[in-house]
């Protein structure tokens, strides 16, 4: 029992150099796919406010260009900040509140499945009617395109948008939220580690 101890106690002491990781690995997952979201949002920026403020074919939400500006920032530069772990606990608040308002906002009418995926227990209706779908769409590929080359980089799958990667950010930002930028692999742990 004393050695299992003395192991454990060995292996956690060792892991505590490496508990950084964990944090590292999230923000270099989620700060390309922030940046590339707000980047998207600032060079498309006024069709973006159309989107958000059009009740007809948008989201209809109030102020869109304070909106678009204030998601755009969010993502753009607080992708940047999480890239190199600065004020990472404080730039994953906003990030949550924005993969929130994405979540409900934009995709929650479509489930939860970001791609259309008829054999998953989470397929809704919108999913299974894409099936017809997909298989009129591989028909017609098949007659009058090179279908193989077509699929040669992936199968063909219809994106069904539900709330999957909006959620999936999310509990990743809450995560960070929690575990801070990362003990050794963040520059909030060079900045606060000489304070009691």
């Amino acid at each position: 029992m004393n050695s299992l101890i003395q192991l454990w106690h060995r292996t956690f002491t060792k892991t505590q150099a490496l508990e950084g990781i964990a944090s590292l690995a999230l923000r270099l997952y989620l700060a390309p796919v922030l940046i590339q979201a707000g980047y998207n949002k600032l060079a498309n920026f006024s069709d973006t406010a159309a989107w958000f403020g059009n009740p007809d074919w948008g989201l209809g939400l109030p102020m869109p260009e304070l909106m678009t500006a204030l998601a755009a920032a969010t993502e753009f530069f607080g992708g940047i900040l999480l890239l190199v772990g600065l004020l990472t606990r404080l730039v994953a608040l906003p990030m949550m509140v924005t993969m929130l308002v994405a979540a409900f906002a934009v995709h929650w009418q479509n489930g939860w499945l970001a791609i259309a995926d008829a054999s998953s227990w989470l397929a809704n209706e919108r999913v299974l009617e894409s099936v017809e779908k997909l298989d009129r769409a591989k028909a017609i590929l098949q007659q009058h395109g090179n279908y193989d080359w077509l699929t040669s980089s992936g199968k063909l799958v219809i994106l069904n948008n539900g709330i999957e990667f909006a959620m999936t950010y999310f509990v990743m930002l809450l995560a960070l939220f929690f575990l801070g930028g990362g003990r050794y692999t963040s520059i909030d742990y060079y900045l606060t580690r000489n304070r009691v």
